[in-house]
């Protein structure tokens, strides 16, 4: 199993980034199309991502404004990374009047690592800049 990592440094603070992971609204502004979150231990993580795959996991750990844990997989037949298999972990540190957000997605197979960065990588872009107040689009 692998590990992707990625650090995005974000013109906001924790206290402005946390609603964007935890709360429906504000994660439709940068991911999915259809979200379910129950953000507490054992709660729903459920995101259609893009129209058209759906992520399902749970939440392991909430920590307000720091950290947010969930399990993480995808919700269709046969996929190579059933639901809740894998894990995501997110933390928030706060470097003067912009905070530095952690992503770190493990458990993944080595050969899926690859198409999971692109993804990331797009949907962090659009965390910074929804964060920001900018608008880009529907997922």
């Amino acid at each position: 199993m692998a590990e992707l990592v990625r650090e995005v440094l974000i013109d906001a603070t924790p206290e402005t980034i946390f609603p964007f992971l935890t709360e429906p609204e504000r994660q439709l502004e940068w991911m999915g199309t259809e979200v379910e979150l129950d953000p507490r231990p054992g709660g729903t993580y459920r995101v259609q991502v893009g129209g058209e795959h759906p992520a399902l996991g749970e939440f392991i750990e909430i920590v307000p404004n720091e950290k947010v844990s969930f399990t993480f997989g995808w919700d269709e037949p046969g996929h190579p990374i059933p639901a809740g298999s894998t894990r995501i972990d997110i933390t928030l540190e706060p470097e003067g009047t912009k905070t530095r957000l952690r992503f770190v997605h493990s458990g993944l197979p080595a050969d899926a690592i690859s198409d999971h960065t692109k993804g990331w990588d797009h949907y962090l872009d659009r965390l910074t800049r929804s964060v920001a107040g900018g608008s880009v689009g529907p997922d």
